[in-house]
């Protein structure tokens, strides 16, 4: 009970000392026609430090089908042996919506790909995301 107490005193006075890096602002477009799409010089590869804090703005929008949650796409990272990252398993209701996440620790190519079998074309809906060491 006294460690967890101390613990969330620590991490406040973390937060309050502005030690800990902003959140940088990542746009992805989860579209109807089963594509994703990053802001940046190139819509199929997001480029993260390890460990960088972002803020992950999605806006989803209806393919063919949905998820019986309404869920229109979702969203895994897969690492380089094809296992999710975790905190990493995310679900798009039609609309925009955000995520605070964390950029994996360990520098390598990882794909996301969609989890919600959203049309014919779900299976090319993915894109790589780069992680780069800081």
């Amino acid at each position: 009970m006294i460690i967890a107490a101390t613990i969330r005193v620590l991490m406040i006075v973390a937060l309050l000392s502005g030690d800990a890096a902003p959140a940088r602002v990542v746009h992805l477009v989860a579209d109807h026609d089963s594509t994703f799409r990053v802001d940046g010089p190139n819509s199929s590869e997001l480029d993260l430090l390890a460990g960088e804090p972002i803020t992950l703005h999605v806006e989803a929008h209806k393919a063919k089908s949905m998820n019986r949650d309404g869920s229109v796409h979702g969203l895994v990272l897969l690492d380089s042996h094809r296992k999710p990252v975790p905190g990493w398993e995310l679900m798009f209701k039609p609309g925009v919506q955000e995520m605070h996440l964390a950029a994996p620790a360990d520098p390598g190519v990882y794909e996301a790909v969609c989890t919600v079998i959203c049309s014919t074309d779900h299976e090319h809906m993915k894109f790589r995301v780069v992680v780069h060491p800081k």
